[in-house]
């Protein structure tokens, strides 16, 4: 697969994923404090110019490709208490999700608040022949349902639905972080989008399928 050199800064159907990530931050209006965590100076600079709080920059530590994003959260967080300001909910906004709207950001904190659940993430039904339901494995060279029960789905229409969390919008609790160690918790809660609001840029592929879906807007 490859990379999209400083995709985060590229004009994406005229604007950044930095910018339309913090259009759809300030639309929720449901978050009190926006901040960017990047280890990158011109990135820093483009997100303040936006209106994005960069109150440090990462550590290098925890600026490398493969970088799991849990650290980077607990790292913002620690470093705003030091700074004495803390917050009860956290959302991960990453910019690699343009087509994101302020509703779903507000919705899933919403969700959150109201449920009270330990976090909130977005999701998108598979197609049903994704389901595990009706996929396959090979064994021994034979084809054998995934699942056992999948033996009795004849048909994909009769295949349980299932979910893949995609990306958008992640929201939890400071105190999910903190008492299990990620952003998940043991009750977690989906707000089902629509597929087609749905898309995570890791591929040029991915980008021109972008820019088709925002001219379609």
């Amino acid at each position: 697969m490859k990379a999209i050199p400083g995709k985060n800064l590229a004009l994406l159907a005229g604007k950044s994923l930095l910018a339309y990530t913090a259009e759809a931050a300030r639309g929720a209006r449901k978050l009190d404090r926006v901040l960017l965590s990047t280890d990158d100076e011109k990135i820093a600079a483009a997100g303040r110019a936006l209106g994005l709080d960069v109150p440090f920059l990462r550590p290098a530590e925890l600026a490398a490709d493969n970088t799991p994003m849990l650290p980077v959260i607990q790292h913002a967080v620690e470093a705003l208490a030091a700074d004495g300001w803390t917050t009860d909910v956290v959302v991960l906004l990453q910019p690699t999700s343009p087509l994101r709207r302020p509703s779903h950001v507000r919705d899933a904190v919403t969700k959150l608040q109201e449920t009270k659940a330990d976090s909130v993430v977005t999701v998108i039904e598979l197609p049903r022949h994704l389901s595990p339901d009706y996929v396959m494995r090979i064994e021994n060279g034979v084809l054998r349902p995934f699942l056992a029960e999948g033996a009795r789905v004849m048909r994909r229409q009769d295949a349980r639905p299932a979910y893949s969390r995609d990306g958008t919008v992640y929201a939890c609790w400071r105190a999910t972080l903190e008492k299990w160690g990620n952003i998940y918790g043991e009750q977690c809660q989906p707000l089902i989008l629509n597929a087609a609001d749905s898309l995570s840029i890791d591929s040029p592929e991915d980008w021109a399928e972008a820019e088709r879906r925002l001219a379609e807007r």
